[in-house]
């Protein structure tokens, strides 16, 4: 029997923490680490000797030969190039060095990455540089370092030096804000982030069978299987033994990384489950999303099991996606979206609301743009997760705040007197003020709000990015107007009650999905970018080029060089399923209709002729004939296909297009013959496991 696992000793022992900094390094450089972390003041080369020094003591004791510095480019995963700690010293012999120049700096190829021009193939420098403010780790006999990444020339070529800047600036201006209402002690505002992970188990060994999901996450054919999610019995359901056992060990990993591993449970779809943290600021919440992502694939390998990221990896059951819980706090730990007890408390926690509701209608394209990628078309609007319209979800309570700030009526109670900012206590709002909106792409949960549009294999930091930056333009704009204001009680009520009425429109309390929603939300003048062909081109609206180069989170450069990476990220991925697709159907499922129909048609003539015509065998042939007919249907739909792969335009943004109202809908169809045939076609020719195979092992 194995030893019970006591969480508080194993939390965090791969990780050089504070507590662990304090054990290996001198008082002095660890008050400068602290310095550097609480007033962004660089560390001398003094103090990076010593912590590196620290850290190859403490990794190499933990059994490490090699570091890393981790990364997160354009990919949407982390990177990773691996040095040893050996350095030679003569007579054969090395020793384990490190220096604070290797920690502070490495430099890596930049060429093979995503950089959408910002770097050409020929230049290859790049570097990646330490973030003091992410705590290194230990895994699979390295030391991991997080870094950010950047070019030669200065460009970020990550996700995460832009969700540096933008924690940065939404930051600066929340302070100004706090600043107005008293607050002299607050010097950070932290974005507190969490995750939710949603993802699917299958045996390795169906997986292995399936050409379509080793080489795009998804499968591209699968008849219906008899029994789906109908029975919603899977739903907190007892967890299977096997997926217990990958669950258990999966947690052990990631609480010895550090990472806040809280909740699991199975989710709606078959084989489909899910992981959420506590809580944690938006840069380390970024990095453990990323661990955890990681982690999973290889926890899974080790259980005879494969870990499905892919958005819709299954038709005809839900996907998988994320929830980004997303909030602002002190760094005395005060939620500034908790309403408050207090009319002072209250006014800003309504200031804050007003700029959140402002920001998110008027750069609900940017938004929307966050999550636009391919896997995730098939899921959003798909009543499984929220449709593409952007909408805000307050609740009833909080609903019947705004209300009566916008039109000056009394809140509820006749009795009680007009709601005026800053003078009235609001009432006590529970936490949970209402009951779910599940199809909110933005719901209020009491001192939050839950982004539900991420899909399940993206990076969270593009979102984040989005709404810091977001809430820091609407902040500024507030701070510029209040700080300047002759009466500070009068002007502040205006605001909020002149913003919450221009962007009313925004909030939405309804259903989702609803025909008649999509039609409100036109009357409204809401954006309803319904893929993401339909999406991207909104990314580099003026408005938004403007929005991020005023906050310095991109130069305009590096704005337009994340729009043609994920036009050209679309692109390769539709490309590389309608070959796989092709391929299938010629290699597997043409070749083996063909020879059941062809054993069909033997079978047919061997009764003819035993019986002397006398038998007609007329399910046989209506069988065959039915058959036939999807094969010639199927063979001439791939041909097509074929032909229009060969006539994608050249440029980007057209080929983008192309793919989307050309490419995608052919597949579709394709897909609907394939699925036909397998409901014709005796199991024992198919090639490949079914869903009923997969997802009901």
């Amino acid at each position: 029997m194995s030893k019970p696992v006591c969480i508080p000793e194993l939390f965090g022992t791969d990780v050089f923490n504070e507590s662990t900094m304090k054990q290996y390094l001198s008082a002095e450089a660890y008050g400068a680490w602290k310095h550097c972390i609480e007033n962004d003041n660089p560390l001398t080369l003094d103090v990076a000797n010593e912590i590196a020094e620290a850290m190859k003591l403490w990794a190499t004791e933990k059994g490490a030969t090699h570091y890393t510095h981790w990364f997160q480019p354009m990919t949407g995963i982390t990177a990773e190039k691996h040095d040893s700690f050996i350095t030679p010293v003569g007579e054969g012999k090395v020793i384990m060095e490190f220096s604070g120049k290797e920690l502070i700096r490495g430099e890596p190829d930049a060429s093979s990455f995503p950089s959408g021009g910002l770097r050409a193939t020929f230049e290859a420098r790049g570097y990646t540089a330490w973030d003091p403010t992410a705590f290194a780790f230990v895994k699979d006999g390295s030391l991991y370092i997080p870094t950010c990444f950047f070019s030669y020339t200065g460009d970020a070529l990550d996700k995460k030096t832009p969700l540096l800047r933008s924690i940065d600036e939404v930051s600066r201006e929340a302070v100004r804000i706090l600043r107005l209402f008293g607050d002299l002690d607050t010097k950070h505002v932290r974005v507190s982030v969490g995750a939710e992970q949603e993802y699917f188990l299958i045996p390795k060994s169906f997986y292995a069978q399936r050409e379509d999901l080793r080489l795009t996450g998804r499968t591209l054919f699968g008849a219906t299987p008899p029994k789906g999610q109908e029975l919603d019995d899977h739903y907190f359901g007892t967890i299977r033994t096997r997926v217990s056992n990958f669950m258990r060990d999966l947690d052990e990993q990631l609480w010895r990384l550090g990472v806040l591993s809280k909740t699991k449970h199975n989710e709606g779809a078959p084989c489909q489950h899910e992981l959420a943290p506590i809580f944690t600021d938006a840069s380390n919440a970024c990095d453990a999303n990323q661990l955890i992502m990681m982690v999973m694939k290889k926890c899974a390998a080790k259980h005879d099991l494969v870990c499905l990221l892919h958005e819709k990896p299954f038709a005809g059951v839900n996907g998988s996606g994320k929830h980004n819980n997303w909030s602002l706090c002190t760094d005395a730990g005060k939620n500034l979206f908790n309403p408050g007890k207090t009319p002072r408390q209250n006014a800003q926690f309504l200031v804050f609301l007003a700029a959140f509701i402002k920001g998110i209608d008027e750069y609900q394209e940017l938004l929307r743009c966050s999550v636009a990628f391919a896997g995730n078309d098939h899921r959003l609007g798909a009543h499984e997760a929220p449709p593409a319209i952007i909408s805000i979800f307050l609740g009833d309570e909080l609903t019947a705040v705004v209300d009566s700030i916008i039109n000056g009526a009394n809140y509820k109670d006749p009795e009680k007197s007009l709601m005026r900012v800053g003078v009235d206590v609001m009432p006590v709002l529970p936490k949970d003020t209402t009951d779910r909106n599940r199809t909110s792409p933005v719901a209020f949960t009491g001192n939050k709000f839950e982004f539900r549009m991420l899909g399940s294999s993206q990076s969270i930091a593009d979102p984040n990015i989005a709404l810091n930056t977001i809430m820091a333009e609407e902040l500024r704009g507030f701070a510029e107007i209040l700080e300047n204001a002759e009466d500070f009680d009068a002007t502040l009520q205006k605001l909020v009650c002149d913003t919450l009425t221009a962007h009313q429109r925004i909030i939405f309390n309804g259903n989702g999905y609803s025909e008649e929603w999509q039609q409100e939300a036109a009357r409204r003048g809401l954006s309803n970018l319904s893929s993401t062909a339909k999406a991207l081109p909104t990314y580099i609206s003026q408005k938004n080029i403007d929005l991020v180069t005023k906050h310095g989170i991109f130069t305009e450069d590096e704005f337009h060089a994340r729009y043609e990476i994920y036009m050209e990220a679309y692109n390769k991925l539709i490309n590389i399923e309608a070959r796989t697709m092709v391929d299938m159907v010629m290699h597997q499922i043409l070749p083996a209709a063909i020879r059941y129909s062809s054993d069909l048609s033997d079978g047919i003539i061997r009764k003819q002729n035993a019986t002397g015509g006398a038998v007609t065998a007329k399910t046989e042939v209506s069988l065959v004939s039915r058959i036939s007919q999807r094969i010639d249907s199927l063979y001439e739909k791939i041909e097509t296909l074929y032909s229009d792969l060969k006539s994608v335009p050249a440029e980007t943004d057209r080929a983008m297009a192309y793919y989307s109202d050309v490419v995608v809908p052919a597949m579709a169809e394709i897909r609907k013959d394939a699925d036909f045939l397998e409901k014709l076609t005796a199991k024992s020719y198919w090639p490949y496991p079914t869903y009923s195979d997969i997802l009901f092992y």
